[in-house]
């Protein structure tokens, strides 16, 4: 039993470890990329005095900037913690671990790879294969918003209040057309005579013979749009908004604790990324007519470290698609921002479930 607990705590921590590291690096390429698309240096200097003596590897791995994440780290943890007199405190010092909870936790539901064993059964990599996985997503990740709205509200100044408001409002205008994106998926999946299921492995497994992005293209870019919106990331970071609102949200906050907000938003993003790829492109399948098993290489080992590398591919694939539109499509303003969510979004979602729903009618019953 204790074994067993032990084994479960370390694939956690393991984890939680990459998703931490994916977040550091993740935002390292995001000041190359922009310097990249700037035509400007990005970071080329960080190194470690050990690294930095080996003579052709040391400078080589300075000019990438590869210890800049580690650089980061250690800025924020020792750089003086400011504790404004005017912030209601307790709820002060709460609201970044409120940030970073949510999507430490949904890291767990999702698959990232799959393997044939000995016995010739096939396991999904997960730490928690819950049937009702992309409910528990839902369900966990809407509560980052509340470390938002705390965050606003216990800074006591209007910056902060106005950046929280509007991230409640953003949440409430997206999140309707983003499950509504997701309901035509598993309908497809959830064929009658079959148990239901609102599995993520089931999706995947579901996309063996074509991915779902070339099955309904308008889900995809409703759900990708959504969560542009839902990780707040331009142009949709209306809480932040530094042009109008300073900082927004975590105007207030120094240190480690604007250091938690910062690594919430890259692991919301990367999570996001995850679940894009899962619903849509396929999972750990390489190409939409090609998986693994068709290659003879989903066993053992071997079909594991491939899954799980193919899908880590397509993941960050589609956080460089984020970090581009970031430094290339100007900000929305707030009330374009409502409109899309309500007068487009919306609308769109209910219409493509509807045909869906239609369609699936007709194909069962023909």
């Amino acid at each position: 039993m204790a074994v067993d607990l032990l084994i479960v705590v370390g694939k956690a921590l393991a984890v939680v470890v990459v998703l931490m590291g994916l977040c550091a690096y993740t935002v390292l390429a995001e000041r190359k990329v922009s310097s990249w698309i700037q035509n400007r240096v990005g970071p080329n200097r960080t190194t470690l005095p050990v690294i930095g003596a080996i003579p052709v590897l040391g400078p080589m791995l300075t000019r990438l900037g590869l210890f800049q994440p580690m650089a980061d780290g250690l800025k924020f943890l020792f750089k003086e913690d400011i504790l404004p007199g005017h912030v209601n405190k307790v709820y002060y010092m709460l609201a970044p671990v409120i940030a970073l909870v949510p999507a430490l936790l949904t890291v767990s539901v999702v698959p990232f790879g799959q393997y044939v064993d000995a016995d010739g059964v096939t396991r999904p990599l997960i730490l928690a294969n819950l049937d009702i996985g992309i409910l528990f997503i839902f369900a966990i990740s809407s509560l980052g918003v509340y470390a938002i709205i705390l965050a606003g509200w216990a800074a006591n100044s209007k910056y902060p209040f106005l950046g929280g408001v509007r991230a409640s409002a953003q949440m409430i205008s997206y999140e309707l057309a983003m499950g509504l994106s997701v309901l035509p998926v598993f309908l497809w999946i959830n064929t009658p005579g079959a148990p239901a299921t609102l599995s993520l492995v089931a999706v995947v497994d579901a996309q063996a013979g074509a991915w779902f992005v070339l099955l309904m293209p308008l889900s995809a870019l409703i759900f990708l749009i959504s969560i542009f919106a839902e990780t707040n990331r331009a142009p949709f970071d209306m809480p932040e908004s530094e042009s109008e609102l300073v900082g927004g949200f975590h105007t207030e906050y120094s240190s480690f604790k604007f250091g938690l907000f910062f690594v919430a938003e890259y692991a919301h993003m990367i999570v996001g990324s995850a679940i894009l790829v899962l619903l849509f492109f396929g999972g750990w399948h390489p190409l939409p007519w090609l998986t693994l098993a068709d290659l003879g290489l989903a066993g053992g080992v071997l079909g594991g470290v491939l899954s799980t590398l193919v899908f880590l591919a397509k993941t960050l694939l589609v956080v460089f698609f984020f970090i581009w539109v970031r430094w290339t499509v100007p900000r929305f303003r707030y009330d374009q921002v409502m409109r899309i969510g309500w007068r487009m979004l919306l609308p769109l979602a209910i219409a493509n479930l509807i045909a869906y729903v239609l369609f699936l009618a007709w194909w069962v019953t023909r």
